[in-house]
């Protein structure tokens, strides 16, 4: 687990893709942590070390054999919980099948709210009704399923959906779908959505 902690009365978790901790996930943590968020990423898999991007199906299939979306949301609601006894508000922040973990955990009362980028699995559990303000990131196209489809699903209260004209990961800069104006666009948009979040229902805010 890397935790970044300063004085926020904030705490943003971070859940990573199927490859891990990698250079991707520390340096959001570290541009979080530059916003003055603190800043927890679990590791949600059995081992230390991540994944390379060459061993996708390798990394996939240890997350479903070993990880699973079910167990790992069980794992983040116990750390959301003792996080709450720490801090004023705790958001969640995933990315691909991290995303689907923090959408499985947005029903919780203590979850102060989530963002979710490409999580594609979101579409197995598009029924939940998540209780904390949501934000969901999509490219306009995906391999395995109808993107138009699934927003039209999630239509409903609390939930904003954005897509756009790139691809699968196209925040991380280390993945070849990565896409600068995208990364730069949707950052941004998280960070103004915590900032509100906080302002809304602290009756504070963060700088």
């Amino acid at each position: 687990m890397s935790k970044t902690k300063s004085t926020s009365e904030t705490c943003i978790i971070v859940l990573h893709e199927i490859y891990g901790i990698n250079q991707f996930m520390k340096d959001i943590c570290v541009a979080l942590s530059e916003k003055d968020f603190d800043v927890i990423c679990p590791n949600l898999l059995p081992q230390e070390t991540p994944f390379d991007y060459s061993q996708e199906e390798v990394a996939y299939e240890n997350f479903m054999q070993h990880a699973s979306f079910e167990n790992n949301a069980r794992k983040v609601k116990e750390l959301v919980v003792e996080m709450k006894d720490q801090y004023e508000k705790v958001f969640i922040l995933g990315f691909s099948v991290g995303a689907t973990i923090a959408w499985l955990c947005s029903e919780e009362e203590c979850v102060d709210g989530m963002v979710g980028y490409y999580g594609s699995r979101i579409r197995d559990y598009a029924g939940m009704n998540p209780a904390c303000p949501t934000l969901l990131y999509f490219p306009n196209t995906e391999k395995s399923f109808d993107v138009k489809e699934m927003v039209l699903k999630l239509e409903k209260p609390n939930v904003e959906v954005y897509t756009y004209d790139g691809k699968h990961g196209f925040s991380d800069p280390y993945a070849f779908a990565y896409n600068e104006e995208l990364a730069h666009i949707t950052f941004k948009q998280t960070i103004d959505f915590f900032r509100k979040n906080v302002k809304n229902r602290v009756g504070g805010s963060t700088s």
